[in-house]
C-alpha cells in the first residue's frame, strides 16, 4: 500500500474518532515524559516546544501551564480545532508525511505516541525534519509501543513496533545523540511495560 494511503487511513479513523479518544486519554499522567523533555533542554526556559502529533491537546496544554510556548502539529483536522480550542495553543495541521517545520526553531520535541504511525521507509525523512527543526543542542523525546520490529494495521490504524537497538540506529543515523531511555508505565515488570520512552540532543557542531 502507498504510504500515502497508510496515512491517511490512520488519519480518518481519529477523525472519526475524536471525541472518544479525548475523553479517553485526557486522564493520562504523561508528566514523567514531559519532565524527561524539558530536563534534557539546556537553554534557558522558558522554551519553545513542538508537541508532534498533539492530538487534542493536553500535552500543549500541560506545557503552557509550565510557563512555556508550545506549539502543536497534528494531521487530523479534528485534533487540529479540538487542540486550538483545549490549549489555546498554535497548531499545524500537517501530515506527518509532509512536515514543513521552520529551521531551527524548537529547543525541543515532543513526540508523545505518536512516532510509531509513520511507516519504517517513512521514518528517515520524518526524523530529518524533526533534526532540522531543533535548534543546535535541542532535545527530542519519543514515545513508542515497544515490539519486535515488525509493522502493520492494528485495526484502523498502522504501527511500527520498535525495540530500542532498532530505534537507537533510525535516531542515531538521522544525527542525534541518545541521552537514555526507559519503560512505560514505571514501576512494572518489563513484560507490563508496552512502552519504550526515549531521549535525544541535537549536537551543538
Amino acid at each position: 500500500m502507498d504510504l500515502h494511503d497508510i496515512t491517511h487511513r490512520t488519519l480518518a479513523h481519529y477523525d472519526q474518532t475524536a471525541d472518544a479518544f479525548f475523553a479517553g486519554t485526557i486522564d493520562h499522567d504523561v508528566s514523567q515524559n514531559i519532565d524527561a523533555l524539558l530536563q534534557a533542554i539546556e537553554s534557558a526556559a522558558p522554551y519553545t516546544i513542538l508537541d508532534l502529533g498533539c492530538g487534542p491537546g493536553r500535552d500543549l496544554k500541560a506545557f503552557t501551564e509550565r510557563g512555556h510556548q508550545a506549539i502543536g502539529v497534528d494531521g487530523s483536522s479534528r485534533f487540529v480545532e479540538m487542540a486550538r480550542q483545549y490549549s489555546g495553543c498554535e497548531v499545524w495541521h500537517q501530515d506527518f508525511l509532509e512536515l514543513d517545520l521552520p529551521a531551527a526553531r524548537f529547543d525541543g520535541v515532543f513526540a508523545n505516541a505518536s512516532l510509531f504511525h509513520v511507516p519504517a521507509a517513512a521514518l528517515p525523512d520524518v526524523l530529518a525534519r524533526l533534526y532540522g527543526t531543533l535548534k543546535p543542542g535541542g532535545a527530542l523525546f519519543s514515545s513508542n509501543p515497544r515490539g519486535d520490529n515488525r509493522e502493520g494495521w492494528n485495526g484502523p490504524r498502522y504501527g511500527s513496533y520498535h525495540d530500542y537497538a532498532a530505534w537507537e540506529r533510525y535516531l542515531t543515523s538521522a544525527g542525534f545523540a541518545p541521552l537514555h531511555h526507559y519503560y512505560r508505565p514505571a514501576g512494572l515488570p518489563r513484560d507490563q511495560q508496552p512502552w519504550l520512552a526515549s531521549v535525544w540532543r541535537k549536537p551543538v557542531r
